[in-house]
């Protein structure tokens, strides 16, 4: 399953403590040898200043050596480091928290910097002791205080990449502290942020990444960074799954994807099976907006079109029972993908709903293109044992939608699939359509070749007429 782990493809795009959750899972998966995972651990810790941790490390991998002494000087470092920085940042807290100032400030950061100076002799330097303290803070792993200065410097900073910093800054604090529903809009904050900015995509202070020069590529690698760094937010969220399909489904954010990141076309793939109702998840009855209820059809689509540059067992999964109609290898591929949904970082917690959700798509499709169906060979189909498949087929007909076009036969094991005939009007829709677009076929190949081509399928006094006109 190594092949299919996307850690070290993500990695690179995550700030370092947003990488120690995702080497702690690959601890506990064990799809990589733990030493290899320590060494990486110890690579992110000791850019950090979390020494203590870096030398908890150092000393399990190698526990016959002693703790270099750069750890010791480092920590005298930032222990002055830090009283020095609190004591900036101090100054400026005290006035900004005073009731009298907190009430005069207004939305016009400029209008309040010019009163801050007037009345306080605060500058924009000594307010940018409140991003130096809440980064120092943010390095040694005190993320709720570094949330904490990098909003109220992004409250009066009227500098462009400082403040885009303590964006990215505030979204990584909130991410780590669990903190969903804050952490939700910082992310929306960034995102509109990044989509109405033309110059760097943010500073090297927080995230050490170098900004692109090109405006437009400038924004495209800011794009690429956010939709990893959403992945926390919307896999932890209680709504994350269909806010995910409708960012990432978006024209800009579908672009950045395919351009970028082909490979968060799993997580859009699994978001969009997850969102599917089923008989024991609350989405059965939430309201959904057009884009998420369509999901599936339009990920098969996307998937498609990108198979040629990514594709793993939760894509193949769809493009089998979407696209090919390939039941067995469906079944097959979806195998995989449960092992593959149970050793990723960001869906493991869905496993369950995956699987059933997988399962309602593969019922949905079988059910549309057989009108008998014995319940034992459906079973199979899920990668069910025969008893628990066919209670589990016999629930879902009787709460979906499906019930209104089945009857179970329990006698001979069997499902009778009644589709109602199609209405006349809507036969008549459906083959108009089909001339319309016979009709534009041959107009392109009138401009390309200027001869008028019969089609074998066309009528014969269509064909006549044709010719009369050619």
């Amino acid at each position: 399953m190594a092949d299919f782990d996307l850690s070290k493809t993500i990695i690179p795009y995550l700030d370092r403590h947003l990488s120690f959750p995702l080497l702690a899972h690959l601890v506990e998966t064990g799809i990589f040898s733990a030493d290899e995972v320590q060494v990486a651990q110890y690579e992110l810790a000791k850019g950090t200043n979390m020494f203590d941790y870096a030398a908890s490390l150092f000393q399990q991998i190698y526990p016959n050596q002693d703790v270099p002494k750069e750890f010791e000087q480092k920590r005298e470092n930032a222990v002055s480091t830090h009283e020095r920085l609190q004591q900036e940042a101090q100054a400026v807290l005290d006035v900004i928290e005073n009731p009298d100032v907190a009430q005069a400030l207004r939305q016009d950061k400029n209008q309040n910097l010019q009163y801050l100076k007037d009345n306080y002799n605060l500058t924009l330097d000594q307010i940018t002791a409140l991003y130096n303290f809440g980064k120092f803070q943010y390095s040694y792993g005190n993320y709720s205080g570094a949330a904490d200065y990098l909003y109220h410097f992004r409250v009066l900073s009227t500098d462009p990449d400082l403040t885009i910093s303590a964006h990215w800054g505030k979204l990584a604090s909130d991410i780590l502290t669990g903190k969903w529903d804050v952490a939700l809009e910082e992310l929306n904050s960034l995102r509109e942020a990044i989509d109405a900015r033309t110059l760097a995509p943010f500073s090297s202070a927080i995230t050490s990444s170098t900004p692109a020069v090109d405006p437009a590529l400038s924004q495209l690698h800011s794009r690429t960074w956010l939709v990893h760094w959403s992945l926390f937010v919307y896999f932890n969220h209680p709504q994350g799954r269909a806010l995910l399909l409708e960012t990432f489904l978006s024209p800009t954010y579908l672009n950045t994807i395919q351009t970028s990141c082909p490979w968060i076309l799993r997580y859009v793939a699994a978001a969009a099976i997850i969102s599917t109702p089923t008989p024991s998840s609350s989405s059965a009855s939430a309201p959904q907006s057009s884009r998420v209820k369509n999901a599936v059809r339009e990920v098969v689509k996307v998937i498609q079109m990108e198979n040629y540059q990514y594709t793993d067992p939760v894509t193949a999964f769809l493009m089998q029972l979407h696209v090919e109609f390939d039941f067995e290898m469906a079944q097959k591929e979806l195998q995989k993908a449960e092992k593959v949904v149970s050793d990723d970082f960001f869906l493991t917690d869905f496993h369950d709903e995956f699987l059933e959700s997988a399962r309602c798509l593969v019922s949905e499709a079988y059910c549309k293109i057989h009108q008998r169906i014995d319940i034992g060979d459906l079973s199979d189909r899920l990668n069910l044992p025969r008893d628990e498949g066919e209670k589990w087929i016999v629930n879902l007909i009787r709460e979906t939608r499906m019930g209104q076009d089945a009857k179970i036969d329990l006698e001979k094991n069997l499902i009778q699939i009644s589709r109602p005939p199609q209405p006349v009007y809507q036969s008549v829709i459906e083959k108009t359509r089909g001339l319309a677009i016979r009709t534009q076929a041959l107009g392109a190949a009138i401009a390309r070749t200027g001869t008028v081509p019969v089609p074998t399928d066309v009528p014969q006094a269509a064909q006549a007429s044709t010719v009369a006109v050619n």
